[in-house]
C-alpha cells in the first residue's frame, strides 16, 4: 500500500509536446486543461478510497459471514497478482514467466496452506517452480535461466506470501487476527501518508521512491503501534506492549514491502503494475505491503498472542 509514489516526472518519461496541427500550434487560444483530481500524494484520493473502500467491505463480509470465502478471495488476488507481475517483467521483451504453472500452483498453495499449514504452504512452492521448470522446457533453451528466476520471484512474491494470509485464517479466531493484521497495515499507510504529507522533508530513500520521507515512515510506525497496543489488548487480551510491538513490526514490514516493489518498478521503468483499480493503480500496487506484512504477522502472533486467545 504505497502511500507515496513515484510521479510520472520522476521515471524520467518525456512530456509529449502538441502536434502541429493542434489549435495551440496555430495560433489559436484554448482553455486551460483543467487540473487533475489528484492529492499531493500524485494520486486520485476520492477513487481511492472509494476502491479501498468497497475491497475492504468485500474481506471484513467473507471473514465474518464464511471464512472460507476468504480463502478464495486470496487464490483469487494471488492469480490476479501473478498475471499483473508477470506481464510487468515480460513487458518489452523481459523474462517470460509461464503464466499456467503459477496459476495452478498459487491455487495449490493457497489450498495447502488452508487445510495444511505452513510446511505444506512451503511443499507446494517448491512443486510450483518444478511444475513451471518442466512446463518452460517447451520452448527451448534461450532464455531458460532468466526465465526460470523471474517465475521464482514471481512464486514466492505473490502466491507464497499470500498463502500466510491464508494461516493467519485457519486457528480459532482466525478472522480476528486477519482484520488485525489488515487494520495494523491500513493504519501503518494512513499514518504514512498523513505524516509525509504534512511533514515529510528528508526523503528516506530518494532514487528508489522520492516522495516517502523519513517522516511518513515515523508515522506509521507510530500510528500502527498506538493501533495495534489497542487491538491486541482489546481483542486477544494480552498486554498493551505486545500489540505496541505487533504494530511496529507489522508496519515495518509494510514500509519494506513499498519500498521492494517501488524499486522493482522504478527496474521494469513503470509507474504501476496495471490499471485495474482506478485510483490505485494495479492490485499489486495495494498488495506490495500487505504481502510482506502477512508473514511478519503471522510469526508475531504466534509469539505475542496464545493460541486460541481472543474474538
Amino acid at each position: 500500500m504505497a502511500y507515496l509514489e513515484p510521479t510520472e516526472h520522476d521515471l524520467g518519461r518525456p512530456r509529449h509536446s502538441a502536434e502541429p496541427t493542434e489549435p495551440a500550434a496555430l495560433g489559436v487560444e484554448t482553455a486551460p486543461a483543467p487540473p487533475p483530481a489528484n492529492g499531493r500524494a500524485g494520486r486520485n484520493l476520492p477513487a481511492a478510497i472509494t476502491v479501498g473502500a468497497s475491497l475492504g467491505a468485500l474481506i471484513l463480509a467473507s471473514l465474518l459471514f464464511w471464512r472460507p470465502a476468504f480463502v478464495f478471495l486470496v487464490g483469487v488476488a494471488a492469480v490476479v497478482g501473478i498475471w499483473e507481475m508477470a506481464r510487468a517483467i515480460g513487458h518489452d521483451g523481459g523474462p517470460r514467466a509461464p503464466l499456467v504453472p503459477l496459476f495452478g500452483g498459487s491455487l495449490v498453495m493457497v489450498a495447502l496452506a488452508w487445510y495444511a499449514g505452513a510446511e505444506a504452504l512451503v511443499v507446494g512452492l517448491v512443486f510450483t517452480v518444478l511444475a513451471a521448470m518442466v512446463w518452460r522446457l517447451a520452448d527451448g533453451p534461450a532464455g531458460y535461466q532468466r526465465d526460470l528466476l523471474a517465475t521464482v520471484l514471481v512464486a514466492v512474491y505473490v502466491p507464497f506470501l499470500a498463502g500466510f494470509a491464508v494461516l493467519l485464517d485457519r486457528p480459532v479466531h482466525g478472522d480476528w487476527r486477519v482484520i488485525v493484521w489488515i487494520a495494523a497495515v491500513v493504519l501503518s499507510d494512513t499514518g504514512g501518508y498523513v505524516f509525509g504529507v504534512f511533514f515529510g522533508r528528508h526523503p528516506m530513500a530518494p532514487t528508489v521512491s522520492p516522495k516517502k520521507s523519513w517522516e511518513g515512515t515515523a508515522g506509521s510506525l507510530l500510528v500502527a503501534a498506538i493501533g495495534g497496543a489497542l487491538m491486541l489488548y482489546f481483542v486477544f487480551h494480552v498486554p498493551w506492549w505486545h500489540g505496541a510491538l505487533f504494530g511496529l513490526g507489522v508496519a515495518a514490514a509494510a514500509v519494506l514491502g513499498d519500498l521492494a516493489e517501488s524499486l522493482l518498478k522504478r527496474d521494469l521503468k513503470i509507474k504501476d503494475m496495471s490499471n485495474l483499480l482506478p485510483g490505485h493503480g494495479g492490485l499489486m500496487d495495494r498488495l506490495d505491503s500487505i504481502l510482506f506484512a502477512a508473514p511478519t504477522a503471522f510469526v508475531l502472533f504466534s509469539v505475542l498472542v496464545p493460541a486460541g486467545q481472543g474474538g
